[in-house]
């Protein structure tokens, strides 16, 4: 985090500069999407954001970190851990441990709700026992605490210009939307972690089970069936995505560009599965380079149109991405 973002934050004290700094390196080093979106925002919100990703993260990484099986006592340790140095810093702002510092400092500033933190550290918790999911519903209800409430985590620090309360449940949807791209993404990793994302029935609707795609990440080939089930999965992301547009113009116009910029990333994601023709249990699917600087100059033009708008300025920027950007349904430009 660039000492600039820090200043316009009004983050002085020298240890809590140092925990955003940390924050800010775990978005860089994981989140390649979210750190290009980030770079978005007016520079005194970008701390913010990169402290609620930074935390998620550290989570995750204690969930995922140190293997399956024997180690859950180990993993289960560290969360426990966690939640009571979330719970100290929650409290009195004070914490050892340099993601909390920086999270807790945030939903300080942002008045963000302290349930959201214990909703996800319920849904991480779970990731420790629960390697798969019956029905939708009972994924759905997972990510509330997994996804759903980093969108209601963000919506404080990105501002709205509709109530807060409409805005909610579209934050919630692209939270949602944006774990179950990673969950198509990922059907192959995850399945190497002991886990499926892929609901039980929606398998079983197309004649495929966990173990065939266990069969197919093993020997390398394809079956129709799971093919057939993974594209349903597509569908149901895409109409997720479509729950979640709304809201984009219910945001700050300052904060718009960043959160587009991230929506239209992560749908590429799923238009990048397509192309591969859905190998995901064999290869990952990625946005190529170009299309990510497409999305980032057309987000740069935004930002520039926003600010001079913000500012009384009429006259738009002479400044044109490399090629044009697709509209985002339900947004205004």
């Amino acid at each position: 985090m660039t000492d600039r973002e820090l200043d316009a934050a009004g983050v002085t004290d020298p240890a809590l500069r140092e925990a955003y700094h940390h924050c800010r390196a775990l978005n860089a080093r994981h989140g390649r999407t979210y750190f290009l979106a980030t770079r978005l925002l007016p520079v005194e919100r970008r701390p913010a954001v990169h402290a609620l990703y930074g935390f998620a993260r550290w989570a995750d990484d204690i969930v995922d970190a140190l293997g399956t099986g024997a180690d859950t006592a180990r993993r289960d340790a560290g969360l426990s851990a966690l939640q009571r140095e979330l719970d100290k810093g929650l409290r009195d702002g004070n914490s050892t441990e340099p993601v909390v510092r920086a999270v807790a400092d945030t939903a300080r500033r942002y008045g963000i709700d302290h349930g959201h933190f214990a909703d996800f550290m319920t849904a991480m918790r779970s990731d420790l026992v629960v390697t798969d999911y019956a029905d939708y519903a009972a994924l759905r209800r997972y990510m509330h605490g997994s996804a759903a409430v980093i969108g209601l985590q963000t919506l404080p620090v990105l501002g709205t210009v509709a109530p807060r309360e409409a805005a909610a449940p579209h934050a919630a949807a692209l939270g949602i939307a944006f774990q179950l791209t990673n969950f198509l993404r990922d059907v192959g990793e995850d399945l190497d972690r002991g886990r499926v994302y892929l609901p039980a029935d929606l398998l079983a609707a197309h004649g495929a089970h966990r173990a065939l795609l266990r069969w197919c990440r093993d020997t390398g080939r394809r079956d129709r069936r799971v093919t057939a089930a993974l594209r349903e999965f597509e569908a149901l992301t895409r109409g997720v995505y479509r729950e979640a547009a709304p809201g984009l113009a219910m945001l700050e116009p300052v904060s718009r560009p960043c959160v587009r910029a991230a929506f239209v990333l992560y749908g590429g994601i799923l238009d990048a599965v397509a192309r591969d023709g859905w190998s995901v249990l064999h290869r990952r699917a990625v946005v190529p380079r170009r299309r990510r600087a497409v999305v980032a100059a057309d987000g740069l033009v935004r930002v520039a149109t926003a600010r001079l708008r913000a500012h009384g300025g009429a006259r738009r920027p002479d400044v044109r991405p490399l090629a044009p950007c697709p509209p985002v349904p339900g947004e205004v430009a």
